[in-house]
């Protein structure tokens, strides 16, 4: 993967910012439907990538092939009352991984249309949407980033998404273990990264979430 980012950098950086900026808003967007306007009062309920960008988040893209956008300010307080703090906090969580894997079947749609009108090679495989010899690049890297920032976000370290879900679901005396965990979540994160243990986690999962989100289109 390291090969082809230096030498494709123009259709990874567009992939990329697509998918962490549906990611972000999702979040602030399901936030926002339950009440609480934190997002939108900081100018973070919006499509346009640049109000998401971290630079750390980013450099590691250079570094590591993959990075993290900005995360939207969530404050669960400001939920409606007739929303838990805690189911809210789950959805909230479950949204921006969500939203990935619904990018990634749309993409893998589309990809399917190019391949099979252009290449006539459509409905023959999920490994051909992730072949960046038949596929359009920038098709390939959409369907790829979207599906690793799903399951990177659902790992269990903070500040990721996994962590969130995880903590919404486990009785609350776990509480003291995940404010714990919050002090080196990030310095674990980065370890992960930078060590290639995140890659070696993404890739077979990649390759069985890309196999069922394609069926469908092995049927038509």
């Amino acid at each position: 993967m390291d090969n082809i980012f230096i030498g494709d950098i123009l259709h990874i950086i567009p992939a990329l910012l697509i998918a962490l900026t549906v990611h972000e808003y999702s979040h602030g967007r399901i936030a926002y439907y339950l009440g609480d306007e934190t997002a939108k009062a900081q100018g973070r309920l919006t499509l346009n990538p640049l109000d998401h960008l971290d630079p750390i988040g980013f450099l590691m893209v250079a570094i590591a092939g993959f990075g993290w956008a900005k995360p939207v300010p969530v404050n669960p307080v400001n939920f409606r009352r007739d929303v838990d703090m805690r189911h809210g906090m789950l959805l909230v969580s479950l949204a921006g991984p969500v939203s990935n894997l619904i990018m990634a079947f749309i993409f893998l749609g589309v990809s399917d249309f190019y391949l099979r009108f252009t290449q006539g090679l459509g409905g023959i495989g999920p490994g051909v949407a992730l072949n960046p010899n038949y596929n359009h690049p920038v098709l390939y890297y959409i369907v790829l980033f979207n599906i690793f920032l799903a399951i990177f976000n659902l790992l269990p370290v903070p500040p990721l998404d996994g962590s969130r879900i995880l903590r919404a679901i486990v009785p609350r005396r776990f509480e003291e273990y995940f404010n714990y965990l919050d002090q080196y979540g990030f310095i674990i994160l980065i370890l992960l990264i930078v060590s290639g243990a995140i890659r070696a986690i993404l890739w077979p999962l990649t390759i069985i979430i890309l196999s069922i989100l394609y069926l469908p289109f092995q049927l038509i």
